[in-house]
């Protein structure tokens, strides 16, 4: 059965912007072609089927097909010689709703705590071994520069949100970390041990939030508190970042107090 969609080749299309939004690289345009007539049928579409709608030849479309089953873009059906859309695209569509759904629900919530405190307030996602920073609150009267703007990156255990995302992790995974990465130094607070940072990890989790003592950037000290979703999952770090010689110890509570209400918005109920 066949949905009722428009593909980047509809006719209601102008030619104009076709053209302007065809990608530069052709089999990417194909692979977009493909996808988006996968995306038509609520069954498996054969090849047969897939080459006539999207005007490749046969053998071209089961080239790319093999190599999107590959990356899971694309599963195959049931019946032989036939494909459906992926398992991957499913999960990639999860972490960029539970991503957008973050910032949303974040947003409010750390314009409060900015104003509160004066300094500024960071929400960052984990990519791989890095912290990207999705959204960032400051006041140029906080007296810092931006050290990291919105998608800048950072290692995990270089930073406070990262941290607390690597305290949820166990321990071989943690080891793995150490092991990929070799846990780089920027600053001479930095932890390049892996005992030091098992450590560290293990009073995290006792305290409930992290902290980053000059560790990404000498002058600049974080604290950390987790966001969690309504399966319990972390899926955020909200950070307070200040001068050194400022970040106060009474800041913990309405970050955490912030954490817990943004986690709420998405549904977490804390365990009693």
């Amino acid at each position: 059965m066949r949905h009722n969609l428009a593909i980047m080749n509809s006719p209601q299309t102008s030619p104009q912007a076709t053209e302007r939004d065809k990608p530069a690289i052709q089999v990417i345009e194909r692979i977009i072609l493909l996808l988006n007539t996968l995306a038509e049928y609520t069954e498996p579409v054969s090849l047969k089927t897939l080459a006539q709608a999207t005007a490749l030849h046969a053998s071209t479309a089961h080239r790319i097909l093999n190599d999107l089953l590959v990356g899971r873009l694309v599963d195959r059906g049931s019946t032989p010689g036939t494909y459906r859309l992926g398992m991957r695209l499913l999960e990639l569509g999860h972490l960029v709703k539970a991503r957008l759904s973050v910032r949303e629900a974040a947003l409010e919530p750390m314009h409060a705590l900015q104003r509160e405190i004066g300094h500024a307030v960071n929400l960052s996602v984990r990519q791989g071994d890095e912290i990207v920073y999705i959204e960032r609150s400051f006041s140029e009267r906080s007296g810092m520069q931006v050290v990291r703007a919105i998608g800048g990156r950072a290692p995990l255990h270089l930073t406070s949100s990262g941290k607390f995302f690597l305290a949820h992790e166990d321990t071989r995974a943690v080891r793995a970390y150490a092991l990929r990465t070799g846990l780089p130094e920027h600053t001479p607070n930095s932890i390049s041990e892996l005992g030091a940072l098992e450590r560290e990890l293990e009073q995290i989790r006792k305290l409930g939030y992290s902290t980053d003592n000059e560790e990404l950037e000498t002058g600049v000290r974080c604290i950390a508190a987790g966001i969690f979703d309504d399966s319990g999952q972390i899926v955020a770090g909200l950070s307070v970042s200040a001068p050194a010689e400022r970040m106060q110890a009474g800041w913990i509570t309405p970050l955490l107090r912030t954490a817990e209400h943004i986690s709420t918005r998405l549904g977490f109920i804390k365990p009693t």
